[in-house]
């Protein structure tokens, strides 16, 4: 569980880095044009969408609360693995040591 958060922890500082130097060096709108008129632009942003669609799945599955699915759900479609990162540094942290708690959060599992 340890390399679990080192590597979400860094998830974590490398989105916010990046992020960053994007929005300092860049121009999302005329830049996110270039890359929408390619189509392995068009392929990218396809597959990150879909991972964040099924990513957003578990957390909702975990959370079980409208609220916060909410909350993590926006974040998760406008910071994308910022967010998902995050995500699983704190569900990792409050798992207490537990894989099954870290997956299925407070929800009950059947014997």
């Amino acid at each position: 569980m340890r390399l679990a958060k080192v590597i979400s922890f860094l998830g974590i500082l490398a989105m916010t880095g990046v992020i960053m130097w994007a929005f300092i060096s860049g121009d999302f709108a005329s830049e996110g044009a270039k890359l929408l008129a390619m189509p392995w632009g068009i392929v990218s942003m396809v597959d990150l969408y879909v991972g964040f669609i099924i990513f957003t799945m578990w957390i909702v599955y975990r959370e079980k609360a409208v609220l916060p699915s909410i909350f993590w759900v926006f974040f998760m479609l406008t910071l994308g693995f910022f967010t998902g990162s995050l995500y699983v540094f704190i569900a990792l942290q409050r798992s207490g040591g537990s894989w099954q708690k870290f997956w299925h959060g407070n929800r009950k599992m059947p014997n």
